[in-house]
């Protein structure tokens, strides 16, 4: 059974993918969403994808979309960003700010 740990997503030209992070293999594609650029936000259970002032929220382990919102009157851009407060912190940030805060604590 895939997990969402064993996932890297993509997002190009219209579509999502989630790639095998170990062996780079293509587990899914969505190629469902308009065309352009496409910008992804895991948010737990959830994988938000944005393109060209669409919004879809896919399946992570599948690539379904549960819903989509055409966002009417806000334009048709691609988003500088997403964010969500329900993300998780990788021990890998947590050990880079630390060993920052660490640093300067020794500087000062």
């Amino acid at each position: 059974m895939v997990t969402v740990e064993q996932l890297i997503f993509v997002g190009l030209n219209g579509y999502a993918l989630a790639l095998d992070r170990d062996s780079g293999e293509i587990v899914w594609s969505n190629d469902k969403m308009k065309s352009g650029y496409v910008t992804l936000l895991l948010d737990g259970d959830r994988l938000i994808a944005s393109t060209n002032g669409y919004i879809y929220c896919l399946e992570p382990l599948t690539g379904e979309i549960r819903w989509n919102n055409p966002l009417k009157g806000y334009g048709v851009g691609a988003p500088t960003s997403l964010v969500s407060v329900r993300g998780q912190v990788s021990d890998v940030v947590l050990q880079q700010a630390a060993a920052a805060i660490a640093a300067a604590a020794q500087d000062s």
